[in-house]
């Protein structure tokens, strides 16, 4: 009995891992993308992924006071004042180079949460970095994103 047990859990875990949802940016070509649209918010965000190749384009927002001092997903305690940022999947301690497609003016931000939890949005920036990117102001802005140097 013990072993038709073993084998039926195993026969089982096979299936449920088979109907496990796919990773959302796979490895590609360098040259070929992956275009990912949602129509209610009109926003269009695009990445090519080789080893640490990355692009992302996508809105932005930031965090300022209401995380101040309140520990990340990562364990570290938000400040406000650092150039950090929370993305939904790059690993912890990546270093993302943020460019504001407004104005050109660009960050190089270290990823130390999870998030943005907004529809549409693929990075939350740090105040300090969409103050240095310039748009407090508007709250969001159109950025592209680019790996420095991948994380843990």
């Amino acid at each position: 009995m013990p072993l038709r047990f073993l084998i039926t859990t195993i026969l089982s875990t096979l299936s449920l891992v088979a109907c496990a949802p796919q990773a959302r940016f796979q490895t590609t070509d360098f040259n070929s993308e992956t275009n990912i649209t949602s129509p209610k918010e009109n926003t269009v965000a695009t990445s090519r992924k080789r080893k640490f190749d990355y692009y992302e384009q996508g809105i932005a927002s930031f965090t300022a006071d209401e995380n101040q001092g309140k520990r990340t997903a990562s364990g570290e305690i938000y400040n406000m004042r650092e150039m950090v940022a929370a993305h939904k999947r790059l690993p912890f301690g990546t270093l993302v180079k943020v460019k504001n497609l407004k104005n050109g003016k660009t960050v190089v931000v270290r990823i130390n949460d999870r998030g943005p939890y907004v529809r549409g949005r693929i990075i939350d920036l740090s105040f300090e970095a969409a103050k240095e990117l310039d748009f407090v102001e508007e709250g969001t802005a159109k950025v592209e994103l680019e790996i420095v140097k991948m994380g843990r």
